[in-house]
């Protein structure tokens, strides 16, 4: 059974950056596909990165790029997301997710095993 813990979340200021942490289980995360995703207040789930690293992709959203990064630690098990230059419309709830296949453009009905997500608030 694969199961995925969300971590890392916080207060940051605009501008600064924060580390979340996708520990997971169940399944080799470096022959898997993970994705992070976001709900803001009000707004619909979104895709934010997906990487497959077997294969060296990775994808972003165009809202995220070139400030966040994501990257798998195979001794660890776990997938980071990095958030750099953070602004205030980056306010959400973040969740990882896995898929058997690929990134689908980051779809959230593509990914099939969820975790519980963690909170990033920005804000002065």
């Amino acid at each position: 059974q694969v199961q995925l813990v969300e971590s890392g979340g916080g207060l940051a200021q605009p501008g600064g950056s924060l580390r979340l942490s996708c520990a997971v289980s169940g399944i080799r995360a470096d022959y898997s596909v993970i994705g992070w995703f976001r709900r803001g207040s009000g707004k619909e789930r979104e895709g934010v990165a997906c990487i497959e690293d077997r294969y060296g992709i990775t994808l972003y959203a165009d809202s995220v790029k070139g400030r966040f990064a994501i990257s798998v630690d195979s001794a660890s098990n776990t997938v980071y997301l990095d958030l750099n230059d953070l602004k205030p419309e980056d306010t959400a709830v973040y969740y990882c997710a896995q898929n058997s296949g690929d990134c689908y453009g980051i779809r959230p009905s593509f990914f099939t095993a969820w975790g519980w997500g963690t909170q990033v608030t920005v804000s002065l």
